[in-house]
């Protein structure tokens, strides 16, 4: 009975990370699609390989943040049994589930959150939560990221304009060694490889795709394509141990070791991105505000840096909430009047009930489950 309880939390804690790959692959990609760097399909594919090395490097960077959302320090004391994170996991799959359905960016770890507070107090009483440590360490870096990210986009947008606006008339081919002379006519070169091809860094209208042009992207969108995957990678590393924090002591109860979980965790966050990340990034893309390949970079620059640095310091920051008020950012910088409010709004109160309706569904599957759970 014990090994099948563990089984069906692994189970649980795969689930929330598929669902989580759906909702989150989107706030690292969506500023190359609503920029018009690429299509869909190219940046889901994108966004999920880096959101699989930054899962797979949490094994190694973050683990500070597994304990956190185990429920270790979060009540007065943990009850025994898999009870209650299972309840905790089906509070923020539930939640998640319905978000993504709907098209919606929400928080895995407001999700999350919400259900240890649920299960917590259902399992604990009120007064055996931890709520200081609630405060503290959850609800203060969540409540503040927005706000810095936003901020963060004005500071940014200057310097990456002033250090790369330049590079915006600028490309990059690969192109075979015939076209080089005739090439750095205009532009310069470096040799790859004497007998294959080469690359030439010129002005983009000398940069148009000739016969002898392997592949060409200008240098803007190059940066994009990087700050996107930075981006990606970070989510994967600050989402990845909240996830695995749900089936840490199953895994133990399995004798699967953690770098085996994590992996599994990075695998479920991958399926999820290239399967179901449509539907968010479409929101995140074409419903915030317009944008700008050097807008989007820049959005993309403070995301990764926020997530990265929290990440870092085991800081349950919500790649959500960075990524979506940077792109309101950008709209802000530019006018108000170009940030559809609509969406923003709707999205701001998809934000506001994540945390009591995880709470809600986790605290009714606790009160069911332990009347038939060890």
């Amino acid at each position: 009975m014990l090994l099948m309880l563990a089984a069906i939390v692994i189970a649980a804690m795969l689930a929330v990370g598929f669902f989580n790959g759906a909702n989150d692959v989107s706030k690292s990609i969506a500023t190359l699609v609503g920029s018009g760097v690429t299509r869909y399909r190219v940046a889901i594919v994108w966004g999920s390989v880096w959101t699989f090395a930054g899962a797979a490097a949490a094994a190694l960077a973050a683990q500070g943040l597994v304990a956190a959302f185990s429920g270790k320090g979060f009540l007065t004391a943990t009850p025994d049994g898999s009870g209650f994170i299972l309840a905790v996991a089906i509070g923020a799959l539930a939640w998640i589930w319905l978000a993504t359905a709907t098209g919606m960016p929400v928080s895995t770890t407001h999700a999350l959150t919400g259900g240890l507070v649920g299960a917590g107090v259902v399992a604990a009483g009120v007064g055996g939560v931890q709520w200081p440590v609630l405060v503290g360490k959850f609800a203060l870096p969540l409540a503040a990221s927005p706000i810095m990210s936003t901020a963060l986009v004005f500071v940014f947008f200057p310097l990456v304009r002033a250090g790369l606006g330049r590079w915006q008339d600028y490309c990059v081919c690969v192109q075979q060694p015939a076209a080089m002379a005739a090439a750095t006519t205009n532009g310069v070169a470096m040799n790859l490889n004497a007998s294959a091809s080469g690359v030439v860094v010129n002005q983009t209208e000398f940069c148009e795709c000739s016969p002898v042009t392997l592949a060409g992207v200008t240098v803007m969108d190059s940066l994009h394509w990087l700050s996107a995957g930075a981006t990606a990678f970070a989510r994967g590393l600050n989402d990845a141990p909240k996830i695995l924090g749900l089936g840490a002591v199953a895994a133990g109860t399995l004798d699967v070791p953690l770098s085996t979980a994590f992996m599994l965790v990075a695998v479920a966050m991958t399926a999820g991105s290239v399967m179901r990340g449509f539907k968010v990034t479409e929101t995140l893309a074409e419903k915030v505000t317009p944008m700008q390949p050097i807008e989007g970079l820049t959005a993309n620059l403070v995301t990764a840096i926020l997530v990265i640095f929290a990440s870092r310091f085991a800081l349950p920051v919500s790649t959500t909430h960075v990524s979506s008020a940077a792109i309101v950012g950008l709209g802000l910088k530019r006018d108000a009047r170009a940030v559809r409010w609509k969406t923003v709004g709707e999205m701001m109160l998809a934000w506001v009930v994540t945390l009591p309706t995880a709470a809600a569904i986790s605290a009714l599957a606790f009160y069911f489950l332990r009347l038939t759970t060890p």
